[in-house]
């Protein structure tokens, strides 16, 4: 009976349609490369066929794997380690200038330029694959592909999908124009609170008004900033009146990389999926020589500090400050730094180039995650139920952390101006009040307790785009209406034309028979 059982599965097996997809991916750089990586490696697992474009100077993106075919196209996007080290040192002098408008003014500038310039690059990318070499617009226009995989950061993989005609997929927290809700989503600025303004669900009057002024100058600056290299792409192959954002609001299905245990609630649409945290999975046993060090750290624990992908060192002023205020602690530090050795640095430390966070952060005996704040590192942290002491450097880490520390389960600290006391205090915090981590341990609970897991979701949706050939059925067409029609201004505006045309012609009727009254009247007398 076992026998003819393993027959029938075995001819079953043989026998039933299996779909092996055709998918191209125009990644972005960084940190948001691993999370790309990890679908490419679940779809190529699935059997699905996978080609990555990449530029000649990706610094993260291997050219050769066993995951996926890789197309190197010879346009060079700048940025390396000591770009971001350059880069972080920069917004590091200006935060220490203080809190004030002007700083954060000074903040946007210096990030204006090097996003206006990454965005031209990208443009100059995508103008390459379909002007400059024929060859492989060719070979990608008869490959056949299923589905265009990309992340909405840059417009590249966007634009190249119209062009190509292919169903669009995007990984996604972040558009050109800021984050991805406020682009496809209802998002009442009475409650929503516009990422990276540090605000709460829960508004005062004068938060509200900042929140919307915050969000009125933003979305002004993102559109200067991307705008006019986008709307020249558009207009070079598309329509020269097209709205490019349009492009990105067409997308099938959008891949959240948050949740509602990390974001605040708000309106939402059938095309988002919400896939916070599928990078995230159970720890696995750590290097030998890890495993020793963790060991020795007895009922203590151990802290563990990571700056992210981006960040290896930092102003050697800080990094002594940090590596004193470790070493006055009993627990011992695993922290992943590659710049100059601190003198204060202490036996309880152990300086490491690249550790495997997700396993660490697994282990029994981490207390503690100090971390910069990325999306990726605090999933991680919520998965495993570790509390966070923030040190934020630039981007939306800010606002992150801010999340957490609205739910609780984080305290951050000011790495501009951070001593060994202030980082020190920190610490303690976290690590001896008990709510911290019983408050994190219960949004793991809320993370974990979903009928499917973030990864089976982003990849089951996936591929249903690439089955259906998009899902146009769950995408609001109201991207196309004008302003004032998606808020009725014209109705509305329409609606009172007939109430005072109303009230004008009954003015009028009621006036003529009181005028002809008073004429009877007259007459009479």
């Amino acid at each position: 009976m076992d026998f003819l059982f393993f027959v029938l599965n075995f001819v079953l097996t043989l026998t039933l349609p299996v779909h092996c997809g055709k998918i191209l991916v125009f990644p972005h750089e960084g940190s948001h490369w691993i999370n790309m990586n990890v679908l490419i490696e679940e779809l190529h697992a699935r059997g699905h066929h996978i080609t990555v474009l990449r530029a000649l100077d990706s610094w993260y993106i291997a050219e050769e794997s066993p995951h996926y075919v890789s197309i190197t196209l010879p346009v060079l996007l700048g940025g390396d380690d000591e770009f971001y080290h350059t880069f972080i040192s920069k917004q590091l002098q200006i935060r220490r200038q203080g809190h004030s408008a002007w700083t954060r003014f000074k903040l946007d500038m210096s990030l204006k330029d090097k996003f206006s310039e990454m965005h031209q690059k990208i443009c100059e990318l995508v103008i390459y694959i379909i002007e400059k070499d024929p060859a492989l617009i060719d070979r990608l226009e008869k490959t056949g592909y299923d589905v265009m995989l990309t992340d909405p950061a840059n417009g590249g993989g966007v634009v190249l999908a119209h062009y190509l005609h292919l169903p669009l997929v995007l990984n996604v927290r972040w558009t050109v124009h800021g984050e991805a809700h406020f682009g496809m989503a209802p998002s009442p600025l009475s409650y929503v609170p516009f990422p990276l303004s540090q605000l709460t669900d829960r508004m005062t009057f004068i938060q509200r008004t900042y929140n919307l002024l915050f969000y009125t100058v933003r979305l002004y600056l993102y559109k200067r900033i991307v705008g006019p290299h986008y709307r020249a792409l558009c207009a070079r192959y598309f329509h020269p009146h097209l709205d490019y954002f349009e492009l990105f609001q067409a997308a099938d299905i959008w891949l959240m990389r948050v949740d509602f245990v990390f974001e605040f609630p708000r309106p939402t649409m059938p095309n988002i999926i919400y896939v916070g945290g599928f990078q995230c999975k159970p720890a696995k046993r750590l290097p030998a020589d890890l495993e020793d060090f963790v060991q020795t750290s007895g009922d203590h624990g151990v802290i563990v500090m990571s700056l992210g992908t981006l960040v290896g060192q930092l102003p050697l002023d800080i990094a002594e400050e940090i590596a004193a205020a470790f070493a006055e602690l009993p627990q011992k530090v695993i922290l992943r730094y590659t710049g100059e050795r601190p003198s204060a640095l202490a036996n309880n430390t152990l300086l490491v180039k690249w550790f495997p966070q997700n396993d660490l952060l697994g282990h029994p005996k981490t207390r503690l995650f100090v971390s910069h704040g990325g999306t990726n590192g605090i999933f991680e942290a919520i998965y495993h139920g570790v509390p966070i002491v923030g040190l934020p450097l630039v981007f939306d880490q800010d606002d992150n952390l801010s999340k957490m520390r609205s739910r609780g389960v984080a305290k951050v600290v000011d790495i501009a101006t951070i001593d060994r006391r202030s980082f020190k205090e920190a610490l303690h915090e976290v690590l001896r009040d008990p709510s911290y981590r019983r408050r994190m341990q219960k949004l793991s609970q809320l993370h974990r307790d979903t009928p499917l897991k973030p990864l089976e979701s982003a990849i089951f949706w996936t591929e249903f785009v690439m089955r259906h050939k998009g899902a146009a059925h769950l995408r609001t067409e109201a991207y196309k209406m004008p302003w004032y029609s998606y808020y009725s201004v014209d109705v509305v505006g329409f609606l009172m034309c007939v109430v005072l045309l109303t009230v004008f012609v009954v003015f009028n009727i009621i006036r003529c028979l009181c005028c002809r009254c008073v004429k009877r009247k007259k007459k009479q007398d």
